[in-house]
């Protein structure tokens, strides 16, 4: 298998229109089937190269890609998954930790298809699968809480439509 490595540096990085970097990310998800929804739906949270706090995986959007591309090389990269890019969870402004400056935050969902053994960041990173409930819970940036709400709303509300009526 050829090792992959993570893009580094800013010449290709989009910005909006009022100057923010473009960053894309995804909540990576899977169900356990035959479990209530509450805990039927796990997600992958990464931790920080430095430590501090549970993430799910982000990055700059660079303009020689599509929107799509960049979110699933982010997730490769970073949590080393692969699956398929649902409907965009929402756009976010918010400002870095660590520079002077606003970043614009795009998140979708990403179904996990395939987990791989080795990815660019294994030894920068953890991967944890935890419960919605447990993400919110150590979830530090709050416009990342609120993409991950509106996944488990967009979840309850799919599975709604598709769980078949109880027998009477």
């Amino acid at each position: 298998m050829v090792m992959v490595v993570s893009r580094q540096g800013r010449q290709l990085q989009r910005y909006s229109n009022t100057g923010s970097r473009l960053v894309v990310g995804c909540i990576p998800y899977k169900f356990n089937h035959g479990e209530e929804l509450d805990k039927s739906v796990e997600v992958l949270v990464i931790s920080s190269p430095k430590g501090n706090g549970l993430l799910f995986p982000k990055g700059g959007w660079e303009t020689d890609e599509t929107i799509k591309e960049a979110v699933s090389r982010e997730a490769m990269e970073e949590a080393g998954v692969q699956g398929n890019i649902e409907r965009k969870l929402g756009k976010w402004k918010y400002k870095s930790r660590t520079y002077d400056a606003y970043y614009e935050g795009i998140m979708f969902p990403l179904n996990v298809t395939e987990e791989l053994g080795d990815w660019p960041e294994m030894q920068t990173r953890e991967r944890k699968w935890v419960t919605v409930a447990e993400a919110k819970e150590g979830c530090q940036r709050p416009w990342m809480k609120e993409a991950l709400e509106r996944l488990e709303e967009r979840l309850s509300n799919s599975t709604k439509h598709t769980t078949p009526p109880a027998a009477t």
